[in-house]
Parts: C-alpha cells; structure tokens; sequence
C-alpha cells in the first residue's frame, strides 16, 4: 500500500462539484486541474467509526473512475481524514483504512494502483471545528487531489 502519515494542521474548504459532461478528447497537463475543477465531486464520507464504502460514495468515486478513464496521464492523492474523537494514532490508522478504501474501490474500476497515491492526515485536518455531530461528519471523508503523473507532486486542485 502506498499509505503516509502526515499531520501538518490547516482547514480545507470542502464544496462538492456537480458533474457535467466529459470532454471528447484529452487536453494538455496544464489544463486537467481547470477541467478536473468543474466536472468531478472530490470527497466521500464515512459513517462514524467507519471505513467502509455506501453507496454515495460508490456513486462519487464511480465518477472519478470515470474521469480518470478519459484523462490517462493524470494520478491521484487520496487523503483519509477523521473527526476530532479518539487519539492522534487511532485516527492517523482511521484515516490510513478510509483512503486505502478508496483506493481499492477505484483499482477495482479499472485504475491503475500506481496512479493512485494514500495520505491519512488523521484528525488534524478538520474542514469544521464545532463539536457536534453534524460537524463531525463532515470531518469522516477522504479527499482526491490531482497529482501530475510525471513529476508526483500534489497540484492542489480538487475534484
């Protein structure tokens, strides 16, 4: 497993993105993230406790799966991220399972595994910091981030 801990702390906005139609023919490097932006939801949640995928998040990473198919030379950062509940290790390894979730889900669409990298940033990456139930699980999700496939590093754009 591509699995990495990290835990630098910093707030995320998450909004998802609707959909739209994918485009006929590939563009060049520079112009994936901007195409990415608009057309794919980034994120899944997780029940609490959880790491295993609903339907939802089936739907969503059937899209990525999808946009991946149409956009080969383009690879992933699959981040795993908890709610503020239970220590800084259970929810380093929590995020750890909900990103190699994912992962496995997209390889068993047709991915490659080598386009696809983990990172579990645990719960030190809230996208809400109120202590509620509602907030939590906004905080229960794994996150996809464009990486460029020739050089590896995270662009930052999101789905």
């Amino acid at each position: 497993m591509n699995s990495a801990l990290a835990g630098s702390p910093g707030a995320q906005q998450v909004t998802p993105v609707r959909p739209t139609s994918m485009p006929a023919s590939e563009p060049p490097n520079s112009e994936v993230p901007r195409d990415l932006n608009g057309n794919i939801r980034d994120q899944v949640l997780f029940a609490y406790d959880q790491s295993s995928l609903d339907d939802r998040a089936k739907t969503v990473l059937k899209e990525q799966a999808t946009w991946l198919q149409t956009y080969r030379n383009v690879s992933l950062t699959l981040e795993g991220h908890c709610d503020e509940r239970g220590t800084r290790e259970y929810n380093l390894a929590l995020g750890a399972r909900r990103a190699a979730a994912v992962k496995d889900y997209l390889v068993s669409l047709g991915v490659a595994a080598g386009r696809l990298k983990t990172v579990s940033f645990g719960k030190e990456r809230p996208v809400c910091e109120q202590s509620n139930e509602a907030c939590w699980a906004q905080n229960r999700r794994s996150v996809s981030l464009v990486a460029d496939a020739m050089t590896s590093p995270t662009i930052g754009m999101r789905f």
